[in-house]
């Protein structure tokens, strides 16, 4: 299986198809790279080149005793890419995934990035504070790390349905998309998983945002009960130079179904510009 070594000797497994122009997808917590297998698919058989990679501590990637940061996640991506020698390069990030590629194309993806896309992605700020009062508390994310701690098995098919909105009326989700959820969380190793927690809540991107110089797609769904739209996208458009804002309307947090054609589409039209 491909892998590329990052500099403090972390292994981090990837899928590699076509040959075209290359887009790389990184995923949310605390799923994998799996989580993209129809994007992956959609944009081979579209002619591009389509990555995705397992974040450290999660899917086949190392099990580390520490790194579990944002500044080491964007530094692993910036190993493959640099591994890979990727240019003119899509990324492509979902929930914390899209903290990942904002940063990382902030910081390490000058001469190589010329798009960037987030979906349902945590930047600004999840936190709620007296800057942020539209945030999550902290102790929803208290809750989550509680939960992943004591019944992580349990509380992943919990969290599975607000996460695919399974729980408004009306809803479609497949009982079998909500068990691959499961089977993909429970392949991030528990202090990765918990760690993240911290990641993806505090982690502060207003100056990775504001320092982005290429065009970014901001994807949202409006019914997202994870990372509310108000605390996320309707924020990160006003800090961003070149940003284009898509909402879509009733879509939850976990791209799946009408929303996911909807969404490829959209990422297939922008980066074809």
């Amino acid at each position: 299986m491909p892998y590329v070594s990052t500099p403090d000797g972390a292994e981090i497994f990837y899928q590699d198809y076509g040959q075209g122009k290359p887009v790389l997808l990184s995923h949310g917590w605390p799923l994998s790279s799996e989580a993209w297998a129809y994007e992956l698919k959609v944009l081979h058989d579209a002619g591009y080149r389509a990555i995705a990679h397992d974040r450290r501590g999660h899917g086949r990637s190392s099990r580390t005793s520490g790194g579990n940061d944002m500044d080491t996640y964007a530094r692993d991506l910036a190993s493959l890419v640099e591994q890979l020698d990727l240019t003119d390069l899509t990324v492509v990030g979902h929930s914390t995934g899209g903290g990942e590629v904002v940063r990382y194309a902030a910081q390490h993806g000058k001469g190589r990035v010329t798009k960037v896309v987030t979906a349902g992605a945590v930047p600004p700020v999840m936190l709620k504070s007296e800057s942020n009062p539209e945030g999550t508390p902290i102790e929803a994310f208290d809750g989550i790390r509680e939960g992943v701690l004591r019944d992580r098995s349990q509380f992943y098919q919990d969290l599975s349905e607000a996460f695919y909105g399974a729980n408004r009326e009306g809803s479609t989700i497949s009982q079998g998309l909500r068990d691959d959820f499961w089977r993909q969380s429970m392949l991030a190793e528990l202090q990765a998983a918990y760690d993240c927690v911290q990641v993806f809540s505090e982690t502060d991107f207003t100056e990775d945002l504001k320092a982005l110089d290429v065009p970014i797609l901001i994807a949202h769904g409006d019914d997202d009960q994870i990372v509310p739209i108000a605390a996320a996208a309707y924020k990160s458009i006003d800090l961003v130079k070149l940003g284009t804002l898509k909402v879509y309307p009733g879509a939850p947090h976990g791209i799946s179904g009408a929303y996911q054609e909807a969404l490829i589409k959209d990422i297939l039209a922008f980066i074809a510009d």
